[in-house]
């Protein structure tokens, strides 16, 4: 798969050139079409000087004719071009959201600091000022013609006249291209801020229920409003300049065509060009009045559109979030080494696997416990921590893909609930599995509140769901997935104490019955889980300051802060 263009204009060029056929078709028809516009007032004007001045009706019969015939190529030739156009520009929106979901959703990750909403909006509003951009280029080619059309003509009825326009059009447009850079920096603001107000939304909506539960509701609002008033500013300031530009554009294009349309009078007047030319140069000055306002307007059109591509191009051109190496672990069960690494907050970290071992992990700082999740991940950057992650005899950045999935999963405290069913989200292999996963999990307590069972809907984000719930089914996909090393962090601290009991024991059951050499390690400061633990590690200043059993480490005073509260 090439690479994804890195650059607005490498983008919008990529977009045009896979396009070319049905672009090419339509820019060739809109320029037939707007030849054609150009050239009814130069129809009629001969219309009355070879019919309707000599009264001959035949003449006027077969210029009829002539007149529909034109009529009929411009209504085509608009009408097929303007599909190709849409056509293509549809389909450049469909492939521009696939690859935005696809580098979102690529196993590799993608290392952005865009909120969900954010994203969405690139897939979208993005998304579709792009391909509108690139749809507009068609109608300015088409606008261009139009121009070259009337000003032909006009140089047939008087040399004067056509170097006016020659002259002065190229003047006009370049006037009017002067506040374009503006549009583009003021619709890039906008995009931005519109994204993140979308984003901030949808955080608060997935968040509303923990919100109310602290209190948070005017602080979250709160910001959300000063988000809110900063997009609707930026909305502003575009629609400002796009207003600019519109009157720039119609006040330049008007006293310019006045101009014109005064020339020809004079000459009229003065005998130099018939009555059927005057009302041809007329009837241009008006005609010209559409396309050089609509150059205007495509002007600003392709200044958004750049702006989007930007964004787009720069989203397409974050860095994975996991290498992906060419290197398997040796033996068939790799453990888990961590050697002394460094990464803020942690201070030479240094830990490893065991075997079979459910190993609890107590750690008093919950930006470390972050750090160290990411880190058993493979997301945390090698440039931001000294010191080695192994899987086996083999480095993170050096293990194939597909072989660190098939070992390890991380599962994070905040997980993500498809809409589907309970069954579809948790995804285990058969009924007994699914039966003993269900148990291991207290998941069974939510199918048995449902007449359907396993197969009770499910909404996105779990949103149905109250949050005990969304973190019971979020362990059960884990448990499903049976990984060789399974990182829980924090997975009950939604749950009430008993049904906390009855998860530890069923981890317990369900991965670390006789002769199991699985390995569980789980990042949490619950007394039932670590008390089901092999072996508990105590992380203090981010390292290990102490190493035993529940039942040991109990008498530390840090554990017992940690923990024992």
């Amino acid at each position: 798969m090439p690479a994804h263009p890195m650059t607005a204009r490498a983008l919008i060029r990529r977009s045009l050139s896979r396009h070319r056929r049905p672009l090419t078709g339509s820019a060739l028809l809109l320029v037939l079409w707007q030849a054609c516009e150009a050239s009814v007032p130069v129809l009629i004007g001969l219309v009355i000087d070879g019919a309707v001045v000599t009264g001959e009706w035949r003449d006027l019969a077969v210029w009829a004719v002539a007149l529909t015939a034109l009529f009929c190529c411009l209504s085509y030739a608009y009408r097929f071009g303007a599909r190709l156009g849409v056509g293509a520009a549809q389909l450049e929106m469909h492939q521009l959201r696939m690859e935005i979901s696809e580098h979102v959703l690529a196993p590799r990750g993608a290392r952005t600091r865009l909120l969900p909403g954010e994203i969405l909006s690139l897939a979208t509003s993005d998304a579709e000022q792009v391909a509108v951009g690139m749809r507009m280029l068609t109608h300015l080619l088409a606008c261009m013609a139009s121009i070259g059309v009337g000003a032909w003509a006009l140089l047939r009825i008087d040399a004067g006249l056509g170097l006016v326009v020659l002259v002065g059009t190229p003047v006009v447009l370049g006037l009017i291209q002067l506040a374009t850079p503006r549009i583009s920096r003021h619709t890039a603001e906008q995009q931005e801020t519109i994204g993140r107000a979308t984003g901030m939304a949808t955080d608060l909506v997935r968040g509303l229920r923990p919100l109310k539960g602290i209190g948070a509701e005017r602080t979250a609002a709160a910001r959300y409003r000063s988000l809110s008033e900063a997009a609707r500013d930026a909305s502003i300031r575009t629609t400002s300049s796009y207003g600019r530009l519109s009157g720039l554009s119609t006040t330049l294009t008007g006293l310019f065509l006045a101009l014109v349309a005064l020339v020809a009078g004079r000459l009229a007047l003065d005998g130099e060009i018939t009555i059927g030319e005057l009302i041809a140069v007329v009837g241009l000055a008006q005609f010209l009045a559409e396309p050089m306002g609509s150059i205007g307007e495509i002007s600003a059109r392709l200044a958004s559109s750049f702006a989007s591509a930007g964004r787009i191009a720069t989203f397409l051109g974050t860095p994975p979030l996991v290498l992906d190496g060419s290197r398997t672990p040796a033996d068939d069960q790799p453990q888990l080494h961590v050697d002394g690494v460094n990464a803020a907050p942690l201070d030479g970290l240094s830990l490893q696997t065991r075997a079979g071992e459910l190993l609890g992990v107590v750690v008093t700082d919950p930006a470390a416990a972050d750090t160290l999740v990411a880190l058993l991940r493979g997301e945390l950057e090698r440039d931001k921590r000294t010191g080695g992650v192994r899987l086996g005899d083999v480095e993170y950045d050096d293990l194939k893909l597909d072989a660190l999935r098939r070992h390890v999963i991380v599962n994070r405290h905040h997980a993500d609930i498809f809409e589907g069913t309970l069954r579809s989200n948790i995804a285990a292999a058969d009924e007994p599995h699914l039966t003993a996963v269900l148990d291991a999990s207290a998941v069974d307590d939510v199918v048995a509140l449902h007449e359907d069972g396993v197969d009770h809907a499910t909404a996105a984000d779990g949103s149905t769901l109250s949050g005990g719930q969304r973190q019971r089914l979020a362990l059960a996909r884990a448990l499903a997935a049976e990984p060789r090393i399974l990182v829980l962090h924090e997975p009950t601290t939604a749950v009430d104490a008993v049904t906390e009991q009855r998860i530890a024991e069923g981890i317990r059951r369900l991965r670390h019955g006789p002769g199991s050499d699985r390995v569980t390690v789980i990042l949490t400061s619950s007394p039932a889980l670590l008390a089901q633990a092999d072996r508990v590690l105590l992380l203090t200043d981010g390292r290990v300051s102490a190493e035993g059993s529940h039942h040991d480490l109990s008498a530390d005073p840090a554990y017992q802060a940690a923990v024992l509260r």
